[in-house]
């Protein structure tokens, strides 16, 4: 039973060993598979957040433009300066502001001309209103990046977001486009706001993840798109205040602001993030600006947003095949017991047979397998087996019984024997006397033959004589019973 139990053990571990390295390649392969997909869906959601963003600002772009050649030929009109900067925050729902602002002197009696409109929270009802404004922040826009930047060089395109002291409201980003005169001259610039918290709200609202979200990250580290409010309003990424950030997820910033692409792995409160970034390029159309943008885009998920899934369907894989493996040990184990169970009966009837059962009974079934021809085969064997057996039992029968005749005969060829003996030593025994007596006369004779007389000497003689008779009759007697005892052992045999 030991012997057959470990081989249903060996047979079944060796499957299972089988299937266990099938399925570890299958939930390795597949595992990777799932985790390069989950990679892919992250990296086309990076995609379209970048596309998404740069819609948004390909609109104030275009918006602007569409001001732009009807303000080049109104430049000697400063009322309608203000015109254009409201129709231009009124027609495009991510303008926060325009501001179309003139080189010192260029108006007669006016050193510096700015028309401003911008949108500002009333304190009444919290509605929207446009505010019509001559100045921005609290220094002149001549000292102002937005407007020296693309003065002094002709740069047209979007500088990092202003926070702080250079703006008198919320962080803004700002698109700058320069304008010359008729003659060529750099005369002024267009400088269209969007508040980067309306551009978060904008760009979040296509969640990448139940916990993901989007940033946007301007060349200095600045965030120009989080959906936490209060980093909108830090410096940079490298300045908050309030948690010790993981040095990890401070490396995964230098990265993206590095210009790179790719994906970063880092730490959060404990928790593990992914983050992928690559930096953000406009798409390039006729006409659009050229100006360079040195941000970086990136989507960040928690692991569990990014991998959760394909993890939980690799531990609900694992627990299938954990529970498929037990279901095949105790199938394969069942049948192999099942296949295996003639041969057990097989080996129990081996045993019996070998212990001097010899008529052991084998239970014959109809199989065309290997196990049923075994089976054909040793009841075939035992069938011969127990022919063999009964002749020699029966031939142990004949033996013994001839045994016993032989015993019998030997018996009582032993008690012949015994009374031949006895008879002898009777015989013996009875001539004793005579031959003493002849012994005597013949004796009485020999040393009396001088002096004895005739008539003793006659008795003498007359003595030996009958006794001499007597020991020819003892010995015919003895003849005649020897005789008649040999008789009976020939007629025996």
């Amino acid at each position: 039973m030991r012997k057959e139990t470990n081989y249903n053990i060996r047979i079944v571990g060796e499957a299972l060993l089988l299937l266990t390295v099938s399925f570890g390649a299958f939930a390795y392969f597949s595992h990777k598979v799932l985790r390069e997909e989950g990679v892919r869906n992250a990296e086309q959601t990076l995609e379209g957040t970048m596309q998404h963003i740069d819609n948004i600002l390909l609109s104030v772009e275009q918006a602007t433009g569409n001001i732009y050649y009807d303000l080049i030929q109104h430049l000697d009109d400063p009322d309608r300066m203000y015109t254009y900067s409201r129709e231009l925050v009124l027609s495009n729902p991510y303008i926060d502001g325009c501001a179309i602002c003139f080189k010192p002197g260029y108006f007669s009696g006016k050193d510096l001309f700015m028309a401003y409109v911008h949108h500002q929270k009333s304190a009444s009802n919290g509605a929207l209103d446009l505010t019509t404004s001559d100045t921005f922040a609290h220094r002149a826009y001549t000292e102002q990046r937005w407007y020296t930047k693309p003065m002094e060089s002709g740069w047209i395109g979007w500088i990092d977001p202003l926070k702080g002291e250079e703006t008198e409201r919320e962080p803004l980003v700002s698109f700058c486009l320069p304008f010359n005169d008729k003659k060529g001259e750099r005369i002024g610039v267009i400088a269209v706001d969007v508040a980067i918290s309306h551009l978060s709200n904008f760009i979040l609202a296509m969640k990448p993840s139940e916990n993901g979200y989007c940033i946007l990250l301007g060349h200095n580290g600045s965030y120009i798109v989080h959906p936490d409010k209060k980093k909108l309003m830090s410096p940079t990424i490298f300045s908050q205040t309030g948690r010790k950030a993981d040095p990890t997820e401070l490396e995964a910033a230098k990265t993206m602001l590095a210009g790179k692409s790719g994906t970063k792995e880092f730490r959060r409160d404990g928790d593990d993030w992914w983050v992928f970034f690559k930096p953000f390029k406009p798409i390039k159309w006729e006409g659009r600006s050229s100006g360079e943008v040195a941000w970086s885009v990136g989507v960040v998920y928690p692991e569990d947003d990014i991998f959760g899934l394909y993890n939980t369907l690799l531990y609900i894989a694992i627990a299938i095949g954990i529970v498929g493996i037990l279901l095949f040990s105790l199938l394969s184990y069942w049948i192999i017991r099942k296949q295996m169970k003639p041969l057990s009966i097989l080996a129990k009837s081996a045993q019996h047979i070998a212990s001097g059962n010899y008529s052991e009974t084998l239970p014959y079934e109809d199989r065309s397998d290997e196990i049923g021809k075994l089976q054909h085969r040793f009841n075939k064997m035992q069938r011969s087996l127990q022919g063999q057996v009964d002749e020699l039992e029966e031939e142990t029968k004949h033996l013994k019984q001839q045994g016993t005749l032989l015993q019998m005969e030997y018996d009582r060829a032993i008690e012949t024997d015994n009374m031949k003996t006895s008879f002898q030593h009777y015989i013996t025994h009875q001539m004793n006397d005579p031959s003493n007596s002849i012994d005597g006369s013949v004796t009485t004779i020999c040393n009396n033959r001088h002096n004895i007389s005739q008539q003793e000497t006659n008795k003498q003689v007359d003595n030996i004589q009958r006794k001499s008779q007597t020991m020819v009759d003892l010995l015919d007697h003895l003849a005649h019973f020897t005789e008649n005892e040999t008789g009976k052992e020939g007629s025996y045999e």
